[in-house]
């Protein structure tokens, strides 16, 4: 058991990202006390089922009272109005930190409605699995896994410092990195991959029923990963890409147009071109399971 780094945590969500975290937290008796702040009662109720939590309520002066950690793990769109009403309860030297996806979108929303001396330390753990509740969560989720946190110029280093204590203690390797550059990484590295699958498994959908059903019953394994991707949660994916629009845009537009020479080459039965896509490719595979990425 590592030694107490937090008095209190308040965990704005108890959902898939946030009870991974719990379980951390507990498992390494990282907070004297963890609290979850969550607006659906049967979440509220499976969190102290679990022993996830030591209190769990919808009440958000009394989920930060005191904290000197709160960490954001709802659907980023939630953001602006959670911290208009976490901020007047915040403890003066209280470090506010998060889990989204997207970080520009944190420092316009969250940071502004800050009082002073309250520390703003965006994260986002890439880690996570398409489930979603309370009991979808599990400790070793974060291992191995990259954690980018994204704290404005000036922020109080000894605040980061803290906040990289914990996701090194879940077992995650921590980089930091300006909030912009991050979300136009995660556009290509996540949030475009997501888009895609979504289409892919929206175009399954509507084909006429017969073929459907041998869609479903045929499935092979590029199929079967997109609907995986797929399955993931529609609130969360929705504010990401309008949270992340000009990122996300702006890379759609090259892949449309490296789709359209593809569809090019295809139609012209041009097989160098596709040989020597396919073999670049291939390399960026082999250099993700070098990293330990995959």
């Amino acid at each position: 058991m590592m030694a107490i780094l937090f008095q209190k945590v308040a965990l704005v969500g108890i959902g898939h990202i946030g009870s991974s975290l719990a379980r951390v937290i507990r498992r390494d008796g990282l907070a004297g006390q963890l609290v979850t702040l969550d607006s659906n009662p049967l979440h509220r109720a499976e969190a102290l089922e679990l022993g996830l939590v030591d209190l769990a309520t919808a009440d958000p002066a009394e989920a930060v009272a005191g904290a000197d950690l709160v960490i954001l793990a709802t659907p980023v769109g939630t953001y602006a109005e959670l911290a208009a009403a976490l901020a007047p309860c915040l403890a003066p030297g209280a470090i506010v930190t998060d889990v989204g996806s997207v970080k520009m979108a944190v420092i316009r929303d969250v940071g502004p409605v800050l009082p002073e001396g309250v520390h703003l330390v965006p994260g986002h753990p890439i880690a996570g699995t398409e489930h979603s509740g309370p009991s979808s969560g599990f400790a070793e989720l974060f291992q191995g896994r990259w954690c980018i946190l994204t704290p404005p110029p000036g922020t109080d280093e000894a605040a980061v410092a803290r906040v990289v204590q914990l996701w090194e203690a879940a077992g995650s390797m921590v980089e930091i990195m300006e909030a912009g550059h991050h979300d136009r990484v995660l556009a290509i590295t996540s949030h475009l991959p997501h888009l895609i699958a979504y289409t892919i498994v929206g175009t399954a959908t509507d084909l006429e029923t017969s073929l459907q059903q041998e869609v479903v019953k045929f499935s092979a394994s590029g199929f079967r990963d997109f609907t995986r991707i797929a399955a993931s949660d529609p609130i969360m994916w929705r504010d990401i890409f309008l949270n992340n629009r000009e990122a996300v845009l702006e890379v759609l537009q090259r892949f449309s147009e490296d789709l359209t020479a593809l569809q090019r080459a295809i139609r012209w039965g041009e097989g160098d071109k596709l040989q020597e896509l396919f073999s670049r490719t291939r390399a960026i595979r082999r250099s993700i399971i070098d990293a330990k990425q995959a």
